[in-house]
């Protein structure tokens, strides 16, 4: 009898790309443990930096950081489970500001355990049924060993300047913390609890050290006043603007205007003048004594300003012109035909300040009292770039802590403590879920591993140290990477904000769950760009 051979049958279109159960899990394994290894060395108060070069349009720009979400943000990268790595990390960055490298690797150890599984024969779903519980079991630990002192102000004032000093640990403001946890503190403190983070301005200005940055209680403006106008003006009325204040040309593509003589270039050009003349009389009639505009103020219009007494700066970017127009309780306008209508900013003072060699403008008294700008110092582009993410994430975490109050400890100490529990639930369960209990409680020792190994201590005997300590009940001891020890964190002041701890174990484990439940990886054929010459 003959034999008919048969043909695999096509589906999917050429140039389709499918990779099957083991393949794809392993594709998807291997893409997020090596994303994992790439923000490893920088966990911890004794991380690693890495320099992050540029191609391209910026090509020679270099960033010298050690935050995850930085870090990810800025490395491209094709393998699907790297990208949803990359995603969890941006998360926690706009979710609560820090903990941008713990997610990212305790969501990477959870699939090298799942691996290892896997290899014995588990299925899939057993390992996430397995972390779910174990999720359950971590998250209900690290709730019952929480801290609340937001009803003792001083007490709370201490336990957020603890959590600003363990965030800027790992930072390059490491070797000023205790300035930069103050100056930080006291930015938030001024939010009234409001945690509306635009109150608070940072700017970066070379040169100095670093010690030599400051907090001003103000608004201050990283711009120039206009020529022969005040220096100082109080009890300020300000309309804040985005308008066109040059002269207005004819601004149709390909208009020409033919004139016979130079008389009438002159009538043009009066014209215009007296069209400008109008349009800042409008300005005037809004009864101010300082108009700040999004684009330039040319010539003309800035020496009728200084003709009226008007205070005029020009070309205020529009991030700091919207924050502006917040601080002072003004609203952005941009047209000026109806005065009653516009709602003008109010500060008590505004006047010229020195920072370095540059003249600024600081506004004092400004309507909305919490306003403030932190002023950063420093010698390169580069450290200002990085310190500015250190406080940014010490602000975020701080402004979460005002409204989530409850703080846990760092060093190792609270994840060390949700193993012991997970460890002791998996004891008590019957079947293969226990084996995947086990092996997250495995991944969640990992962290103070790597801390340990990231300063170049033996972690091996300080992490089973550790364990031993929290077996005899001494829930508060962590991780001293100053002296190299374990040590009881509530002597030492390593505390952190307990929405961190609690999102980066969320995050973590529902990411790993996702890569885990996945068995097929379908790459889809490129569109193709039909040309069809036969029609026009």
């Amino acid at each position: 009898m003959a034999q008919i051979a048969l043909n695999p049958v096509q589906i999917m279109k050429a140039e389709a790309d499918e990779e099957r159960s083991e393949t794809a899990r392993l594709s998807s394994f291997i893409g997020a443990i090596a994303i994992g290894d790439v923000v490893r060395s920088t966990l911890g108060p004794r991380g690693m930096d890495k320099i992050l070069v540029a191609v391209g349009r910026s090509e020679g720009q270099i960033e010298v950081t050690n935050d995850g979400a930085t870090i990810l943000r800025n490395i491209g990268v094709d393998n699907p489970a790297a990208k949803i790595l990359q995603d969890i990390s941006k998360t926690q960055d706009d979710e609560v500001g820090d903990g941008t490298t713990s997610v990212v690797v305790l969501a990477s150890e959870l699939l090298r355990e799942a691996e290892k599984l896997i290899s014995m024969r588990l299925h899939p779903q057993t390992i996430v049924a397995g972390y779910r519980r174990a999720t359950d079991v971590a998250r209900e630990a690290l709730t019952e060993v929480a801290e609340d002192n937001s009803s003792d102000p001083d007490k709370f004032r201490e336990d957020l300047l603890k959590i600003a000093k363990t965030t800027l640990s790992s930072k390059i403001l490491n070797q000023h913390k205790e300035f930069f946890a103050n100056l930080a503190v006291d930015a938030v403190l001024r939010l009234k609890g409001s945690g509306n983070l635009d109150a608070v301005q940072i700017i970066k200005k070379q040169g100095g050290t670093l010690k030599d940055s400051f907090l001003d209680e103000g608004f201050i403006l990283d711009k120039k006043i206009g020529v022969h106008q005040p220096r100082r003006i109080e009890n300020a009325k300000i309309l804040v603007a985005n308008t066109p204040m040059d002269t207005d040309k004819i601004k149709v593509f390909g208009s020409k205007i033919s004139v016979e003589s130079t008389a009438k270039v002159a009538e043009l050009e009066l014209a215009e003048k007296e069209k400008m003349k109008t349009k800042v009389q409008k300005i005037l009639n809004h009864n101010i004594n300082v108009f700040i505009n999004r684009q330039l103020i040319y010539n003309y219009p800035e020496q009728l300003f200084a003709d009226a007494g008007v205070m005029a700066i020009e070309h205020a970017e529009f991030e700091g012109i919207e924050r502006l127009a917040l601080v002072t309780g003004g609203e952005i306008v941009s047209t000026f035909d109806n005065p009653d209508l516009v709602k003008l900013g109010h500060c008590d003072l505004i006047e010229e300040c020195i920072i370095g060699e540059d003249r600024m403008i600081r506004l004092s008294g400004v309507a909305l009292g919490e306003a403030c700008t932190v002023v950063l110092r420093g010698a390169t582009q580069q450290i200002l770039d990085e310190a500015e993410r250190s406080l940014h994430d010490a602000l975020c975490v701080l402004t979460q802590t005002v409204k989530e109050t409850r703080t846990v400890y760092g060093g190792g100490c609270s994840e060390t403590l949700m193993a012991k529990a997970v460890n002791e639930a998996a004891s008590r369960v019957a079947g293969k879920e226990a084996l995947a209990m086990e092996s997250f409680s495995r991944a969640l020792f990992m962290i103070p591993t790597i801390i340990a190994d990231n300063a170049g201590y033996d972690s091996a005997q300080l992490v089973s140290e550790l364990r031993a300590a929290h077996v005899q009940s001494k829930s508060t001891m962590g991780l001293n990477m100053e002296e190299g020890t374990i040590d009881c964190m509530n002597k030492v002041g390593i505390t952190e904000s307990f929405k961190v701890k609690r999102q980066v174990l969320m995050s973590a484990s529902e990411a790993a769950e996702m890569i885990l439940r996945v068995d097929d990886i379908i790459k889809a054929a490129p569109r193709k760009r039909v040309s069809d010459r036969g029609h026009c």
